[in-house]
């Protein structure tokens, strides 16, 4: 019984599950020679797969790596830009850029700043990515106005985006400060620009929005001290153990 291509090429450290039905999409996968197309299922021990005309095998797979970084603003959350932006990867030592197979977890919008993690480990990936997934992410939000408690209370119950309702968010009003406001907001799903647009439909737009955790993992170092923007560390043991624990096996 064969595995999926996207499956094998993530597990094998290459890329997430995202990135290697992609990279199908735009021919660089053969299998055996012969271009490989999504859904197809392959044998690891028999089939011959390549990538970019390189053979790929979980022999040459690079160690797993878990990084957190403290993304700046205007820092796109992808591994190649076509608009020629910086992207997270640029915010590594060569060493981690190339050859690893090291993506980001998820995005953040080029505005927004603060926790994201890192890592070539394409099965957690897809994991915690998938919409069955609920690891809470908690943001500090700078929003324009004033929200009276009736307003935050419609956000934490959920309002309609596409025709589709958020799931319940904790909200809680931090500060006020010269006609603005910062709220903490706790989401368990992450549509696109979601606390944005939210925020916006009930006439209170965001200034600035900061990921300060991502579960139980925050934004410092090793010394506790926070982590600087444009900076990164390495995971720790815990927080690894951590990830794979909040998650269960995928049904595909």
């Amino acid at each position: 019984m064969g595995v999926r291509l996207q499956k094998i090429i993530s597990q094998w450290g290459i890329a997430s599950r995202r990135q290697a039905e992609e990279m199908i999409k735009l021919e660089r996968v053969r299998v055996n020679g012969v271009l490989a197309h999504l859904g197809q299922k392959v044998n690891p021990d028999t089939d011959t797969i390549t990538v970019d005309g390189k053979k790929v095998s979980p022999n040459e797979r690079p160690i797993s790596t878990y990084l957190l970084i403290n993304k700046p603003p205007g820092v796109v959350s992808t591994c190649y830009d076509p608009q020629a932006r910086p992207t997270v990867l640029d915010l590594l030592p060569e060493d981690l850029r190339f050859g690893k197979g090291i993506h980001p977890v998820g995005r953040l919008d080029a505005d927004s700043t603060g926790a994201l993690i890192l890592t070539n480990d394409g099965e957690l990936t897809f994991k915690l990515t998938h919409p069955r997934h609920s690891i809470p992410k908690t943001y500090r939000v700078l929003v324009k106005g004033h929200p009276p408690e009736e307003t935050l209370q419609k956000w934490r119950a959920g309002v309609f985006l596409d025709k589709r309702k958020t799931r319940p968010a904790s909200i809680r009003l931090l500060d006020k400060k010269a006609g603005n406001s910062y709220l903490e907001v706790v989401l368990k799903e992450g549509r696109n620009r979601q606390i944005r647009r939210v925020a916006k439909l009930l006439g209170y737009p965001v200034i600035q929005l900061h990921r300060t955790a991502i579960g139980s993992i925050e934004l410092k170092s090793s010394k506790k001290e926070y982590l600087l923007e444009g900076s990164f560390r390495y995971l720790t043991d815990s927080e690894i153990i951590y990830l794979n624990s909040t998650i269960t096996e995928n049904p595909y």
